[in-house]
């Protein structure tokens, strides 16, 4: 099953850059604005290049909305990866984005 969590709740360890965040939008999405200290790794993308991320990490994955964050939680949780997705995205961050 994978795990959900509000994007929102993660506020203090985001900011921090205390935890592994992957933004799986595109990478022109990723530009205009993203979560202090993300990394992006588009979905379109992650077929090819998942093996980047480490198998003995915890991931949260975001997107704008949530929905490809949960594509990408569904495939990484086949792999054998330790991943939340961060419903509401982007979208619902109430904190700053970083360019």
């Amino acid at each position: 099953m994978i795990k959900n969590m509000d994007v929102n709740d993660l506020q203090t360890e985001v900011e921090a850059k205390s935890i592994n965040l992957v933004d799986v939008r595109e990478v022109d999405e990723y530009a205009t604005g993203h979560l202090p200290g993300a990394i992006n790794l588009p979905l379109s993308q992650l077929l090819e290049r998942y093996e980047e991320l480490s198998k003995n990490k915890v991931y949260h994955i975001i997107c704008q909305m949530g929905g490809r964050s949960a594509q990408a939680c569904a495939f990484l949780d086949s792999e054998g990866y330790d991943v939340t997705n961060l419903a509401g995205g982007t979208s619902a961050w109430v904190g700053s984005l970083e360019e």
